[in-house]
């Protein structure tokens, strides 16, 4: 049974002006699972309005840290008494097998919810001694930017909702919120719980409808002071465009072709199963997934034969089913794109080692369903090592010696994660250091902290999210001078001559 849901504009949960609605389908068989408001430029600019105005007048910007805190905290807890519903409509808006929504997204979304809750009720403020300055000192305070847009990915649809609004919230800014178009149901739902913890009139509200118009118009729009992106490179150019009329703040999280390095003293195994848990989960839809795998040359067949051996056991399946390993890609358009890919592999000489089809047989025939793929034989200058797939597609790179594995692994335009599997710490982190990217994970992959910044280098983006680094995102740095003598007037300094008897 499907339903409908509103979104929150101007102090109303309201329908669109024009009655139009987007349709939602899901994944893993397209069935419908809903419809919400498609609003345009109307809606968008009303909601400018109303969040200016709530920045300017309303009482979010001048309530306590603590305050502000506290409600977050709330809305974290309310999140979680309804933890099993939130993560079942996340596997039928997204297509995540229930046990990635239940353990991964939804866990991790009111877990960081309550930390952005706790970055609330730190202090920002410091004291500073002027030693050049005697009989003086200063204070560093960090202040709300103002009114602040988060344009949210398809692929983690809460946890991205939670990466934009708790920052910004927690820093006292007011929010418009614009999820993406096909996947827009679980941060209503973070929307809902926040106001229902008690967050004031307009410091939320969220935009359902054509992310072209909407993005564009929050872009560029003078009335807000801050623009938080997370899609592709491609997008994120735009972004920075749109802004730069306005000097409009970003902070853009971007694409990703991350480097997943086995060194030859690595346990085989574990770098195997690290490996395949890197660009396999949520089907390789995440923007720092594995998807280069760099072999030493001598141990290449291993290693190859290794991951089909276990790629075998990745189980495709119900999305609703705790048995499933692997999901469906989230549209049409985006298996489609994917196939492509896979297609320019093999038409530029690259080796499919398993997978590289769709299942055609089947309740999964209905869904977006792409079996495991893994590419042997890939050469750095091929599509598939270069550009950014989006789904479940392994390259498989060997190299000669470890400054060949750190020149391949830099050799792209993006920057945002990467991993070394090695048998010595002291050789991981000489590694690591060299490696250009935000986030390196040793002997590990996709583990996430929101005690820890994240972000790419290069053009995978700028600025970062998590850690006390997103609250800073969302705040203007302003310095108080402090004279404490009462006599250290300009004349005083030797900066002005005195003035003529």
């Amino acid at each position: 049974m499907s339903a409908s849901w509103k979104v929150y504009v101007d102090g109303e949960w309201r329908e669109a002006t024009s009655g139009a609605k987007t349709l939602l389908h899901d994944p893993s068989n397209g069935e419908l699972v809903g419809d919400v408001p498609k609003l345009g430029k109307e809606e968008t600019l009303r909601a400018i309005d109303a969040g200016r105005e709530a920045f300017d007048k309303g009482p979010w910007p001048e309530m306590k840290g603590a305050e502000r805190g506290a409600i977050l905290k709330k809305a974290a807890e309310i999140m979680s008494t309804r933890g099993e519903a939130i993560a079942l409509l996340e596997t039928q808006n997204a297509g995540k097998p229930i046990r990635q929504s239940t353990y991964f997204d939804i866990a991790l979304a009111v877990s960081h919810l309550g930390f952005f809750g706790e970055l609330a009720a730190h202090n920002p403020t410091k004291k500073i001694q002027q030693p050049d300055l005697e009989g003086s000192h200063g204070m560093v305070l960090r202040e709300p930017i103002g009114l602040c847009a988060g344009i949210c990915p398809w692929n983690l649809p809460l946890l991205m909702a939670v990466w934009k609004a708790g920052p910004a919230l927690a820093a006292g800014n007011t929010v418009i919120l614009k999820p993406a178009s096909l996947t827009p149901l679980t941060a209503i739902e973070m929307t809902k719980a926040l106001y229902e913890a008690g967050l004031p009139k307009n410091a939320l509200q969220i935009i359902t409808g054509p992310g072209g118009e909407i993005g564009s118009v929050l872009a560029s729009h003078a009335k807000v002071d801050k623009v938080s992106f997370t899609g592709s490179t491609e997008v994120g150019r735009d972004i920075m465009t749109m802004a730069a009329p306005t000097i409009k703040r970003t902070t853009l999280e971007l694409g990703g072709k991350s480097a997943n390095v086995i060194l030859p003293d690595a346990d085989i195994d574990r770098a195997v199963d690290g490996s395949l848990f890197g660009i396999f989960l949520h089907a390789g839809q995440l923007c720092e997934s594995g998807s280069r795998l760099l072999v030493p040359k001598q141990r290449e067949e291993e290693i190859v034969r290794k991951l089909v051996e276990r790629a075998k056991s990745i189980r495709l399946g119900p999305t609703q089913s705790y048995e499933t390993d692997m999901g469906p890609l989230v549209s049409h358009g985006q298996l489609e794109r994917v196939l492509s890919y896979i297609e320019s592999g093999k038409s530029q000489g690259a080796h499919v080692a398993i997978g590289g089809d769709r299942p055609t047989s089947g309740d999964l025939s209905k869904g977006y369903y792409l079996h495991p793929t893994i590419f042997s034989g890939v050469r750095p200058d091929m599509k598939i090592a270069q550009e950014e797939i989006f789904g479940p597609v392994l390259s498989v790179l060997p190299y000669d010696t470890v400054d060949d594995a750190i020149e391949l692994a830099n050799n792209t335009i993006f920057g945002l994660a990467g991993a070394v599997w090695s048998g010595s710490t002291r050789k991981a982190m000489s590694v690591a250091r060299r490696l250009k990217a935000g986030t390196i994970w040793i002997n590990d992959y996709h583990m996430l902290s929101c005690y820890a910044p994240r972000g790419g280098y290069k053009q995978s983006g700028i600025g970062r999210e998590l850690g006390m680094q997103a609250l800073e995102e969302f705040t203007e740095t302003k310095h108080l001078y402090f004279d404490e003598t009462g006599t250290l007037t300009p004349v005083a300094r030797g900066l002005v001559l005195p003035p003529r008897e």
